[in-house]
């Protein structure tokens, strides 16, 4: 079993958790997944496995969208709806204001990763340290909100879809707003409606999972590596004289490739249409090359 699956993560597990889930129904150790969700928030986590565990990295800068629910007038150790409250304030904010505001955020914007969050300080994930009750210096970083658009606001919650660039933080987000309108705020609900070329309309539930293994149909569940990269790069055609070499990592002609490089990654197949792997378009001097970097064979 080698293959791409779009699924659909329910809250209150941990992306660790369904990756389990699926080692279990499956009976397969190499299984890996993409864009880590929180354990409250629910949506789209591919999960690559097999050999498309070698693919993971190349869906990590995609553009993730997501649907939010944010809570003003109150704020949490967590930033979202898990954690304790630290703050109450009264909510004098209309739809004007949140509109002007939203507007700011979009863009490329810094934000500081939250403590309860797994990036690592001295080898220890941050949240190790806060369920400690230890707060350590974090540097901002720089995201990039594509889109920024509200849905609903019914005080004194607001519904909003957002499209956004890696290692961008929701929760961070919905703060940074909620400070922005004096009121304060926090994260009360989250779905990840697209990953990439994954859309929540096409994922499948966890269930269906275990009633598709069940009645022996597994290969239902599964997209190819090759589909799932279709959105994201161009294609080529090769005609191999030495295979070996070439999946060793040597240089190929660009002559010898049946397309123009308009983009640094292709996706490589040999004259009968086997997928081979990605490649990356490389310059030196006056010759173009394609040097194999993931191979699937």
């Amino acid at each position: 079993m080698n293959g791409v699956i779009n699924c659909l993560k329910p809250p209150g597990m941990t992306s660790h958790d369904v990756v389990d889930f699926l080692r279990k129904q499956l009976g397969i150790k190499k299984i890996g997944h993409g864009g880590t969700l929180d354990p409250g928030a629910a949506g789209v986590l591919p999960l690559f496995v097999g050999k498309a565990t070698k693919a993971v990295e190349l869906f990590e800068e995609t553009t993730k969208e997501y649907v939010a629910e944010m809570t003003l007038g109150t704020t949490t150790d967590t930033g979202d709806n898990l954690g304790h409250v630290l703050e109450t304030k009264e909510v004098n904010v209309d739809v004007s204001s949140i509109l002007e505001v939203l507007r700011r955020f979009i863009g490329k914007i810094e934000q500081i990763p939250p403590m309860y969050s797994a990036v690592h300080y001295k080898g220890r994930k941050l949240y190790e340290l806060a369920r400690r009750g230890i707060t350590v210096e974090r540097q901002p970083r720089i995201v990039e909100i594509y889109s920024l658009e509200l849905i609903k606001y019914e005080k004194p919650r607001v519904l909003f879809r957002v499209s956004c660039s890696r290692g961008t933080y929701i929760r961070t987000l919905c703060e940074d707003i909620g400070r922005a309108l004096g009121c304060g705020a926090h994260l009360s609900c989250l779905i990840r409606t697209r990953l990439g070329p994954f859309h929540i309309s096409s994922s499948i539930t966890l269930e269906d999972i275990k009633m598709y293994v069940s009645q022996g149909e597994a290969w239902k569940i599964f997209m190819l590596v090759d589909e799932a990269l279709a959105p994201l790069m161009p294609s080529t055609r090769i005609r191999l004289r030495d295979q070996k070499s070439f999946f060793r990592g040597a240089l190929f002609p660009v002559e010898e490739i049946s397309m123009e490089p308009n983009g640094k990654y292709v996706r490589i197949y040999d004259q009968e249409n086997k997928f081979l792997g990605v490649g990356e378009i490389l310059k030196q001097e006056d010759n173009v090359y394609l040097k194999v970097v993931k191979s699937f064979q």
